[in-house]
């Protein structure tokens, strides 16, 4: 019951639009359409962040809910990227690599023992990485060409952001 009424804030509301924002995305063909979607899903992910602060009603589903929705919006983009031709098999792995690990270090977490109580939170190297993975995304769709560039760009901050990842929990650990 409690997180029922969690989902029902405000900023928990913002964050379940980018479900809605990606099946759009899929839905629309037209690139217009689809830089406004990934425009909207960049302020959606500052705007819900912003109004849980400011509220004081940041809340432990919320927590999750945010992250979640970043990861399938960002999913279902290059998914659809890749079975439009327009990303690479190796394009659609590095623009996911941080996501797939970070959820490789989350279940590690869990079946490890001393881990299990280690709380996850957003990091500037993830945040970093997503925002990146977006603005990929509008370069892609109105100019293919700076794409490349762009992609090894997260390439790198992903692997920045997973090594990050990877020290705190590492760190966390030995507390």
């Amino acid at each position: 019951m409690r997180t029922m009424s969690e989902l029902r804030r405000l900023p928990n509301l913002i964050s379940l639009s980018r479900l809605v924002l990606a099946a759009a995305f899929v839905a629309s063909a037209r690139t217009d359409v689809r830089v406004v979607l990934v425009m909207i899903a960049l302020a959606t992910d500052y705007l819900d962040g912003w109004l849980a602060r400011r509220a004081h009603s940041m809340t432990r589903t919320g927590a999750l809910l945010d992250p979640f929705a970043d990861r399938v919006f960002v999913l279902v983009g290059v998914s659809v990227f890749l079975f439009e031709g327009t990303l690479s098999t190796l394009e659609y792995f590095i623009m996911i690599s941080r996501d797939l690990m970070t959820a490789v270090g989350f279940l590690v977490a869990r079946a490890v023992p001393s881990l299990r109580d280690v709380a996850f939170a957003a990091r500037f190297p993830g945040k970093l990485v997503t925002v990146l993975q977006l603005a990929t995304f509008i370069a892609i769709l109105i100019r293919p060409a700076s794409a490349t560039p762009m992609i090894w760009v997260v390439a790198i901050a992903s692997l920045w952001a997973i090594l990050d990842y990877t020290w705190a929990l590492a760190r966390a650990r030995t507390r």
